[in-house]
């Protein structure tokens, strides 16, 4: 079993700005994530879709780096990795390297982030190809009815919108909006940078904190809306098409990150429908074939998450599928998990946290997200802790919890009819 690593350090600068290490002398690569409080949740509707664009631009030639072929030749040039993703309360930026190219990373992210040239013919070109990456993910009915299932279960609201905006607020937004809103939110108040390897924290500090400019007029940023209740009746959202597997998507709002039965939650949703072991995949798919995939998963934002359960069957069967799943939704409310189950989803969720932790690039993140959403960095064996004292107990009380709200459910394929899918449900 790969082991844990070794305690973090944490410092904040005068600028505001976090700088978390995590040594691990043994390793040949170092990551270096730097992680800003700032996502699509954080956008009006006619800004939909900035932080992804100002994503993109970030990638496009900076004050040393003046192209896009200079940024990338500049990291893989030396066998790196770079990348950024944008999600809706976290953007985050991240460069593996070799032990000895630290310095590169953090002069190439350093000079992206606080120098980006954002130049106009660049953005105009970088426009067509997020409309490109949005017309491809409503093309994937496998990812856009995850989409769909946010619309309905968070109407009206910046939650239920994609990260990457709608085709008319991206064609709509000005170099002026990006950098307006580069300047709200890509503050050092909300910034952690966070470095996994063989680098000492003073070796981390001292490369990183010249490289961190001040930005903005010092006012605060803007405050995100706060989360809508679930839905207060059974939903369905129908996109009819074409397709030969029908793909569906259902759930209902759950605990956050900050709330205390956030591992409750983890533990129910492994125990439901993680791995081919789950309940899900064991009942729907192994034993009544009625989906090629099926599984649950957890997605936790400050305020709220959700509790989301996919799958992909035969459009003929898919009512069929979705009562097979709502029975055992019940059945976590009605009977304690075994002892046996509850310690394999345990061991099952540990596991793939440890295991997790053999990359540099994941131990950077794990640190980084704890810090930069709540504030509080938790060790791997306080979280081991409370991983061990979930009881089945606490499994059905917040599973009663969760489905006492209604279901809300996204369908795709050719289908006439919201009916079979609401009797379900209802």
């Amino acid at each position: 079993m790969p082991q844990s690593p070794p305690p973090f350090r944490l410092e904040t600068l005068a600028s505001g700005a976090r700088i978390v290490s995590a040594e691990l002398p043994d390793r040949p690569s170092v990551s270096l994530a730097a992680l800003f409080t700032v996502g699509s949740r954080y956008e009006t509707d006619a800004e939909a879709g900035v932080s992804h664009f100002l994503e993109h631009m970030f990638f496009k030639g900076s004050a040393r780096y003046g192209s896009p072929k200079e940024i990338a030749e500049a990291i893989e040039g030396v066998g790196g990795v770079l990348n950024a993703a944008t999600d809706k309360e976290l953007t985050m930026y991240w460069a593996r390297v070799p032990k000895n190219k630290a310095r590169l990373a953090v002069d190439v992210l350093g000079d992206m982030l606080f120098a980006p040239r954002i130049d106009p013919a660049e953005l105009e070109k970088e426009r067509l190809v997020v409309l490109e990456e949005l017309r491809m993910y409503q093309d994937s009915p496998q990812e856009y009815v995850h989409s769909l299932y946010e619309q309905l279960s968070w109407p009206d609201h910046p939650l239920g919108r994609d990260v990457g905006g709608t085709e008319a607020s991206v064609r709509s937004l000005t170099r002026e909006d990006l950098v307006r809103y580069l300047e709200e939110h890509y503050l050092l108040r909300n910034l952690v940078v966070t470095v996994a390897g063989p680098l000492t924290h003073e070796e981390a500090v001292g490369l990183i904190a010249p490289q961190l400019k001040p930005r903005g007029n010092g006012a605060a940023p803007p405050r995100y809306l706060p989360s809508g209740p679930n839905g207060m009746r059974p939903r369905v959202l129908l996109k009819t098409k074409k397709t030969e597997q029908a793909h569906l998507c259902m759930g209902v709002h759950s605990p956050g990150y900050l709330d205390k039965d956030r591992y409750v939650l983890d533990i129910l949703n492994c125990v439901l429908g993680e791995g081919m072991s789950s309940r899900l995949f064991l009942e729907v798919r192994e034993k009544l074939g009625l989906a090629y995939d099926v599984h649950s998963y957890v997605n936790k934002m400050a305020d709220t998450g959700v509790l989301g359960i996919y799958a992909g069957t035969e459009p003929r069967q898919a009512a069929r599928a979705v009562g097979a799943i709502v029975r055992e939704l019940r059945r976590l409310c009605d009977e304690p998990v075994s002892d046996a189950e509850l310690t394999k989803a345990k061991e099952y969720y540990k596991g793939r946290l440890l295991l997790q932790m053999e990359s540099t690039n994941s131990v950077a993140t794990w640190y980084g997200g704890q810090e930069a959403l709540t504030g509080k960095i938790q060790g791997l064996e306080e979280t081991m802790a409370q991983v061990d004292a979930v009881s089945a107990a606490d499994i059905m009380r917040v599973a009663r919890e969760l489905f006492s709200q209604s279901l809300q459910l996204a369908a795709i394929g050719p289908f006439r009819s919201e009916a079979p899918f609401l009797k379900q449900i209802a």
